[in-house]
């Protein structure tokens, strides 16, 4: 992981530290949804500004073997260091706020035409703080991370457990290509192509075992990972290199919770927006 100096504003933009001046005097920015915000603020914290990380990264280059499934570790690692380093500045940002943490955390990947090796990494999301001053950050010190929404980030606080660290796992891997003698042996029948069924499943199993190293690393307090999502991209290299990324939000109990706190009945409620 990348290093963590809560003082630092050395990898943010000149301007950014004007900005969250701005917000430091009471001006918060929020990307939350007016439902989340409202959620946010009942769940006994405020938003205090939008925080954002970037990082432009060169990705660097790595042959993959024709017929064989591999992992390719370059690539694995460039994706997976650039994404820290842009969390570790959107943090960073929270730092100059005071904020507890950062819910709905965004990581998306850029390109631009004038690169075509290179990428921006951005991480954004809204710090907030607890309103009666109890911290609730990470055990490390860091504002805690999250990708919940407000609506999950409320619902999340109501049964005794809290936020802790957005977790992540990556890998890039290479598929093997079939052999043109197997592809006409298997033309028009229904089987099984076990070399490519073998491929995704390990890489994505490297990616979901990564995050989960990641959430036991936090501390022994971490009871679980919600919101687990699983992406998958090629993100350009061509069809057989595929990049799967594992996301979750790590979670422990709330040290804050009230004593014999009870679970909220849940309601039934119909969507009629779409």
């Amino acid at each position: 992981m990348s290093a963590y100096d809560p003082t630092s504003t050395e990898g943010l933009a000149a301007h950014a530290s004007e900005r969250l001046q701005m917000n430091a005097r009471g001006l918060f920015t929020s990307d939350l949804s007016v439902n989340e915000y409202l959620c946010v603020e009942k769940a006994g914290f405020e938003p205090v500004g939008l925080v954002v990380g970037s990082s432009i990264y060169h990705v660097g280059y790595q042959q993959g073997n024709w017929k064989q499934n591999q992992e390719m570790n370059v690539l694995t690692q460039a994706m997976y260091e650039a994404r820290e380093l842009a969390m570790t500045r959107m943090e960073e940002e929270a730092d100059q706020l005071g904020a507890d943490g950062v819910v709905g955390v965004r990581l998306d990947v850029g390109r631009y035409e004038w690169g075509a090796e290179m990428a921006e990494f951005i991480a954004i999301g809204t710090a907030i703080r607890h309103k009666e001053g109890k911290l609730h950050r990470a055990p490390n010190g860091r504002p805690f991370t999250s990708d919940l929404s407000g609506q999950a980030f409320w619902t999340l606080m109501q049964t005794g457990k809290r936020p802790v660290g957005l977790v992540m796992g990556n890998c890039v891997y290479h598929v093997a290509h079939r052999g043109m003698m197997q592809s006409l042996k298997q033309t028009g029948q229904n089987v099984e192509l076990e070399q490519y069924t073998q491929a995704l499943y390990d890489a994505r199993e490297l990616a979901m075992e990564r995050m989960q190293k990641e959430a036991e690393a936090i501390g022994d307090g971490v009871l679980g990972i919600v919101e687990v999502k699983l992406h998958e991209n090629s993100h350009g290299w061509g069809s057989h290199v595929i990049e799967f990324f594992a996301l979750g939000t790590a979670v422990v109990p709330n040290e804050h919770a009230a004593e014999g706190q009870q679970l909220p009945e849940i309601t039934p409620v119909l969507d009629i927006n779409d």
